[in-house]
């Protein structure tokens, strides 16, 4: 199959390609700069802004793909300050809007390649019922105000792949980790370690993690089978009173303190306190009944555990 990366440098795209070629695939890759970190037979690299929509329309009219994977992103720059979450994520929302209608526009006219685009399902749900939610589930109608703007482009995105291609599909990564990853190399790290980021209010938030290869897999997967919505996740959500005091253990750094949620409040915003209380996670059931995947990780204990011990090699 002749595979269409979109995104290739980002975190799950760097798990991804070297996946898809060791399947025996065939990659056109690409980015917006720099070339992603892999070389290699059957890849090649081409340089392409998604929000361009005649470039987008050239290259895969050019290319004529089996398949697209969408994984475009622009995250680097993440900090831990909710109160501005949405500007933080103004780029990856037009990616999300935009660019997946300029790929849709793109495939119409070279006989619907599959499609398969990148959501999210950490902390969108509606925060009533169980603790953890299938995709049959709705999406929380009354976010945070920071958080409006992103959730209308996740929606925006969905509805277009699921309504407007006919072989799309919706991949819904929980909460990344693995190498590059801002939970495990970025400033969320840092400030677990430095004993910086507080345990708010009661922490019975349920948060569903995946490892950047497990959600690489599983998109690897679902190149050629299944259809619709997926929660890609591992098997263990956990609430922040259960994972975060391990991923500070795992960390070398000192216990979260624990603060009430109104100083939680006051730090982040409603968005903070909703993060650590009342979010939902998710369950993986769909995608390993009909994708037959299976994560190498099935634990975020595991991955933690993995995860920190080479960064601490690394640190060393």
């Amino acid at each position: 199959m002749l595979v269409l990366v979109v995104g290739a440098s980002g975190v799950v795209g760097r798990q991804l390609l070297p996946q898809l070629l060791s399947a025996g695939h065939s990659v056109v890759a690409t980015t917006r700069s720099s070339p992603p970190p892999a070389s290699a037979e059957r890849l090649e690299h081409r340089r392409l802004d998604l929000l361009d929509a005649p470039a987008v329309t050239a290259l895969v009219h050019e290319i004529r793909p089996d398949a697209i994977v969408h994984q475009a992103t622009a995250l680097s720059r993440l900090s831990n300050n909710l109160r501005r979450f949405d500007k933080v994520f103004t780029l990856t929302n037009q990616l999300r809007t935009m660019g997946t209608a300029n790929l849709i526009d793109a495939s119409r006219d070279v006989g619907w390649p599959r499609l398969l685009v990148q959501s999210f399902c950490g902390w969108p749900w509606a925060t009533v019922g169980g603790p953890v939610k299938s995709e049959d589930d709705p999406l929380e109608p009354d976010p945070p105000k920071s958080f409006r703007g992103t959730l209308r482009a996740i929606v925006d995105l969905e509805q277009q792949v699921l309504h407007d291609h006919p072989s799309g599909v919706v991949l819904r990564y929980g909460g990344l980790y693995g190498p590059a990853s801002s939970l495990t190399r970025g400033p969320q790290l840092d400030a677990v370690r430095k004993g910086w980021f507080p345990l708010v209010g009661s922490g019975a938030g349920i948060w569903s993690f995946v490892h950047t290869a497990d959600a690489a897999s599983a998109t690897v997967a679902a190149l050629s089978r299944g259809s619709g919505l997926y929660n890609i996740v591992d098997d263990d959500p956990a609430p922040v009173s259960e994972w975060l005091p391990e991923m500070a253990r795992l960390a070398g750094g000192p216990p979260p303190r624990r603060v009430p949620a109104w100083v939680g409040w006051l730090a982040g915003g409603d968005g903070l306190v909703r993060m650590m209380t009342q979010v939902r996670g998710s369950s993986n059931a769909k995608a390993r009944a009909e994708l037959g995947w299976v994560p190498r990780y099935p634990s975020w204990r595991q991955g933690f555990a993995a995860e920190f011990g080479r960064t601490a090699v690394a640190a060393s």
